[in-house]
């Protein structure tokens, strides 16, 4: 449905303190005006009564369906900024019996060979259908390239993930980025170019992993320079305050023009700095114009692993980072495999994360963190038409509150999506789709994955 007018609005990235009415036509916003208090309102259908009502009775002069959302709040579609759509659901298949970030890197990466592409192809759509079901319209994925086994193995996830990122089109939008292997100056480097010839987004990594961090990155900015791509790493992840990959990253971006075009991830490392040590180096990044993502759920999780008591958290200093003007996100990293063994690709749940492991909770806290899970990944994303502004396209999703404070506190359930001229769910279960099209991806993607128990559990 493309064309269609709502009322009683709540717009909490807007003004709180009025109601909106929206038009949509064509799949795009043309009007968002305030409501007058007491102007009068024509024949209308609440979002509960609209899949059971008949619509010809709640249409306007026009023949526009009239949906009145009686005060609660539209957020412009969730954006995902980190994810790792072709690990999701293969906790079945690989373990981590330490917890530890270095077992989970070490197992996933003997296991991969044995992934078939279609396997792959199907945790790519799962995960993402899961998070569209959450509210997500857009998705940044980090890919697996193990280049250590073979070409082969590294290109098969490209194709996976081309191939799923074409059939999700019309439903969500994707970005890849491939995470180019540390030490990978000594493989095959070709294979990287390839991927990028193939039509990835971007191009990413984890040089901190890295004997040669430093020729690892400048071989990055070279690729990704001359491909006209931008850049996402994976940034000290770890609880070592002296690993500062992050300094090099930030002179390389200036030295370089690349500013507003490279993303840096977890950065970790400045959780366990002194805060001179920590301030020093997030002033950088902000004179390079780095762009910023905090994994909370994952760093929580993985973090911390080799510490006795007190045991540090690993969340970066996302308020401070967001205080030195560094546009900074929040996302879901990993969905059920052996780096996080939980997760849904529901960003509220990891604002709400994001919101306890940095102490973020005072009323104007969690309206930051509602941008950190809208407006500010889509920056990251470089995405120009996103926000609820005429013009755009309309992208969004409604739930079931009336108040920032509610949304946090209740973590509704209950959420209507809107992505790209249609209805994709309306607070029915995540299994229930409005779209055929995408209740036939679901249940082919979930055939093959699973939560069952694995066999290395059972010791």
């Amino acid at each position: 449905m493309k064309n269609l007018d709502l009322v009683n609005v709540r717009l909490p990235m807007e003004d709180e303190g009025c109601l909106y009415r929206l038009t949509i036509r064509n799949g795009r916003f043309t009007q968002i005006l305030k409501q007058e208090a007491d102007a009068a309102q024509p024949a209308k259908v609440s979002l509960e009564q609209w899949k059971t009502l008949e619509t010809r009775d709640h249409l306007d002069e026009s023949g526009i369906v009239i949906l009145d959302l009686e005060g609660k709040i539209m957020l412009p579609g969730f954006v995902d900024a980190h994810m790792h759509l072709d690990k999701s659901f293969s906790l079945t298949t690989v373990e981590n019996q330490s917890g530890t970030l270095e077992e989970a890197v070490r197992n996933y990466s003997i296991a991969s060979p044995s992934f078939s592409k279609e396997v792959i192809k199907s945790r790519i759509m799962r995960s993402s259908l899961q998070a569209l079901s959450y509210g997500t319209t857009h998705i940044r994925t980090h890919l697996d390239f193990n280049l250590r086994v073979s070409r082969q193995v590294a290109l098969r996830t490209i194709e996976a993930a081309l191939e799923a990122k074409e059939a999700l089109a019309p439903y969500v939008t994707l970005q890849l980025f491939p995470m180019c292997p540390y030490n990978f100056m000594a493989l095959d480097v070709d294979a990287v170019e390839e991927a990028l010839r193939m039509g990835v987004d971007g191009i990413g990594g984890a040089p901190h992993l890295s004997l040669s961090p430093k020729e690892d990155i400048d071989y990055m900015f070279k690729l990704a320079q001359k491909y006209d791509v931008p850049i996402d790493l994976h940034c000290d992840e770890t609880d070592n305050p002296a690993m500062r990959t992050i300094e090099h990253i930030s002179g390389k971006t200036k030295s370089e023009g690349y500013s507003g075009r490279v993303t840096v991830d977890h950065l970790c490392a400045l959780a366990s700095m002194t805060d001179v040590d920590a301030h020093g180096i997030i002033e950088r990044m902000a004179d390079a114009g780095l762009k910023a993502v905090s994994l909370p759920a994952v760093n929580l999780y993985l973090q911390g692993r080799h510490d006795s008591f007190p045991v540090r958290r690993g969340v970066t200093r996302l308020k401070e980072i967001w205080e030195a003007g560094i546009p900074i996100a929040v996302a879901s990293d990993n969905i059920h495999d052996p780096f996080h063994p939980f997760g849904r690709g529901d960003l509220i749940q990891i604002a709400l994360i994001g919101s306890y492991a940095a102490h973020m909770g005072r009323p104007a806290d969690l309206r930051t963190l509602l941008r950190m899970i809208t407006d500010v990944p889509a920056e990251v994303l470089g995405l120009r038409t996103y926000k609820i502004e005429p013009g755009n396209e309309a992208n969004f999703v409604v739930v079931d509150a009336n108040t920032p404070e509610e949304l946090f506190t209740m973590q509704p359930e209950r959420r209507w999506i809107y992505s790209q001229g249609s209805w994709v769910r309306m607070a029915a279960s995540k299994a229930e789709w409005n779209h055929p099209t995408l209740a036939h991806f679901w249940k082919e993607a979930s055939e093959n994955v699973s939560f069952r128990t694995p066999a290395f559990a059972k010791g």
